[in-house]
């Protein structure tokens, strides 16, 4: 989070003629939620220039009047989202204050906070090989589709895969979910786990038997620009102890079972810089099957 506080100017805002004519003071403060791996190397331009935000703000402050605090303050928005880092912050919250606001009674502060969640897509595999399997990944659909900030848009059909790895197990079953989300890559990988765990997925054995596996492959979308990606210190499995984040899933690319249902409910999806469906059928699908119908969902999105 970039915090920046108290930023103070001269304007002509509000309904009575006397605060157009005269003016007063603003204060403005500012909160930017920032993109996984903001920073890049230590350079400026990978981030949001909190020097050039206060002077963006600065400028909507002493520049047209408007009557209303809320209209102000979505000006502010639209000011931040423009300068470079801007548009790729997931959230930004502007609240700004009027300490002079013309009112009868005593008072200390008057402000109007707005915020702006940018929404953006992402990209679920799911698997399962023990129990009820195909019940098991209905249920984690619905759970994923009614996480708070998370919206279920697409959803492959179910298909069967052999397993990988050389450890001795089921057969799996395997789907990929798109959703639309507000939460960072961190917050979306953490409610996977926590639906996993809800559903008695344990990691002893890599690559062993599992109740439930929900591996996020994708944040955000390199068609646009706004694809995170990330790799964690050293070696390790997405979701596999230490727990990194890395994002594109590192093995996605090689997973039949991964990209060709993906491939199925997005053909137009891209993995770095390659075209999904290109890639699938370059695989080797021996190992995989059509699977069951999808049981009855119920989900929070719109899929």
């Amino acid at each position: 989070m970039i915090r920046l506080e108290g930023v103070r100017a001269r304007g002509h805002h509000g309904v009575f003629e006397h605060e157009r004519r005269d003016g007063q003071d603003f204060v403005v403060d500012l909160v930017a939620q920032l993109p996984v791996g903001a920073g890049g190397d230590d350079e400026i331009t990978a981030t949001l220039h909190y020097g050039e935000a206060a002077e963006a703000l600065v400028e909507v402050l002493t520049g047209e009047p408007v009557d209303l605090l809320e209209t102000l303050a979505e000006r502010l928005l639209d000011a931040v989202e423009r300068l470079p880092g801007g548009s790729a912050c997931p959230r930004l919250e502007v609240t700004v204050h009027k300490p002079g606001a013309p009112i009868t009674v005593p008072f200390t502060d008057v402000s109007v906070t707005a915020v702006r969640e940018r929404r953006v897509p992402a990209v679920v595999a799911l698997g399962a090989n023990l129990g009820d399997a195909a019940g098991t990944l209905a249920a984690a659909v619905g759970e994923l589709g009614g996480q708070p900030g998370v919206d279920l848009v697409g959803l492959s059909p179910l298909v069967q895969s052999d397993p990988v790895g050389g450890v001795e197990q089921p057969v799996y079953l395997n789907a990929v979910a798109l959703v639309e989300t507000t939460l960072t890559a961190p917050e979306l990988l953490a409610a996977l786990h926590r639906i996993e765990a809800r559903h008695g997925r344990t990691r002893e054995v890599r690559w062993g038997a599992r109740t439930l596996d929900l591996d996020l492959i994708q944040h955000g979308d390199p068609r646009a620009g706004t694809e995170v990606r990330c790799s964690p210190e050293g070696e390790g499995a997405v979701g596999d102890p230490p727990a990194g984040l890395h994002l594109p899933h590192p093995r996605a690319t090689e997973r039949a079972f991964v990209l060709s249902p993906w491939a199925a409910v997005d053909p137009a999806a891209v993995l770095d810089g390659r075209p999904v469906a290109q890639r699938a059928a370059e695989l080797d699908q021996g190992g995989l099957r059509p699977g069951p119908p999808w049981p009855p969902l119920t989900t929070g999105g719109r899929a």
